[in-house]
């Protein structure tokens, strides 16, 4: 076994488990640290004073959006399947996971675009196995 054969392995398993290598780390702890972040959203809202209960909202759905955005970011750098690090695909559907906390807060356009871009991911996916698989015949 060559270096980079030994060196594939070892980043496909390091993908798979943890936090991962590279962009499926950005991924993985954009969504980790985005999602549960709803939860001190609301403890700070209830100790703010009401009149700056909106903002703190506003500054979450625009970390929702920031979130999002950094999905899309990685998806335009590797927009081929063929190269992407092994589980990135995985990791860019999790990007759904956002339709939680946009549900939580009655966000909607994290309600729309969350489960949207999972969709886009999985169909953008299905084309291009689909092609690869029509271009080996």
């Amino acid at each position: 076994m060559d270096f980079n054969s030994a060196q594939r392995i070892t980043q496909t398993e390091a993908a798979r488990t943890g936090l991962g290598t590279g962009p499926n780390r950005r991924l993985r702890l954009t969504l980790l640290i985005g999602m549960p972040m709803v939860f001190p959203v609301f403890g700070i809202m209830i100790l703010v004073p009401k009149s700056f209960r909106n903002e703190v909202l506003y500054v979450y759905e625009a970390g929702i959006i920031g979130c999002l955005l950094h999905y899309a970011w990685v998806f335009a750098k590797y927009s081929r399947h063929a190269s992407r690090p092994p589980y990135l695909t995985r990791d860019l559907a999790m990007g759904g996971g956002f339709y939680l906390p946009s549900l939580m807060l009655g966000f909607w356009p994290g309600i729309i675009a969350a489960p949207a871009w999972a969709l886009f991911v999985g169909i953008t996916y299905a084309i291009e196995v689909t092609r690869r698989r029509n271009d080996h015949r």
